[in-house]
């Protein structure tokens, strides 16, 4: 329990307990939760519940992810390498299962690297039916809207000033920060690409995820050797 703390600095006792029953523990959370508090570990406060965003004509703008491929949602972030230098990521989600699609890692990002992003992804996992961001220039860009357009998709900007509506995406940005960007040093950005990939790599297959029973949202496959073809 101490060297996945230690290892996962921001993780509460929750996610350590998930971790532990991952490689073979048989513990429930309360017991370790009884262990953490002995040895002094923090358990962080829980955050408060966010209600629902009501328009004055007592709609509901939340449109809510029913299945994967239902709605995705890309954001920004912005950090810096160790010289000062700015760079930002293109997150991409997917908001039923959780899994994080991609992070494209850039100087600069703008409307046509959006159109590449999405492309890559909806080669390998197809088109889907929503696509959520906000109303940054990048998004509502006129190539941008035509081209999602065009494949078949719809777009479900968020209202100005309200990033609560993007919430799965503000979410993972703010564990992406929390757990990856203030704990590390990127010395170029090529070494910032690799981190982040890794982390998005760790956060898709071993991070559990407390919205889904504390799994990861795509679990690694492991098939036992004996079950393994015979090459010959």
């Amino acid at each position: 329990m101490i060297e996945l703390t230690r290892q996962y600095g921001r993780y509460g006792y929750r996610r350590i307990a998930a971790l532990l029953r991952d490689a073979g523990w048989q513990v429930n959370d309360k017991r370790v939760e009884r262990l953490w508090r002995r040895e002094g570990l923090k358990v962080p406060m829980k955050q408060p519940k966010k209600g629902r965003l009501w328009l004055h004509d007592g709609s509901c703008v939340r449109l809510r992810p029913k299945y994967r491929n239902h709605v995705w949602s890309y954001d920004f972030v912005h950090h810096r390498t160790d010289d000062g230098r700015a760079f930002r990521t293109l997150n991409i989600l997917d908001e039923h299962s959780r899994e994080c699609l991609a992070i494209r890692v850039k100087r600069k990002l703008n409307s046509n690297e959006v159109i590449d992003a999405l492309t890559d992804l909806f080669i390998l996992r197809g088109v889907p039916a929503y696509i959520r961001s906000d109303n940054g220039p990048e998004f509502i860009a006129e190539a941008v809207r035509n081209w999602i357009k065009a494949v078949g998709a719809k777009t479900a900007y968020i209202e100005p000033g309200s990033p609560w509506e993007n919430g799965y995406c503000e979410s993972f940005n703010g564990r992406m920060r929390d757990e990856l960007l203030n704990g590390e040093i990127f010395y170029s950005l090529r070494e910032a690409q690799i981190i982040i990939e890794r982390w998005r790599n760790h956060y898709n297959t071993k991070r559990p995820h407390s919205a889904l029973g504390y799994r990861p949202p795509a679990p690694e496959a492991i098939v036992p050797m004996d079950q393994r073809p015979i090459m010959h």
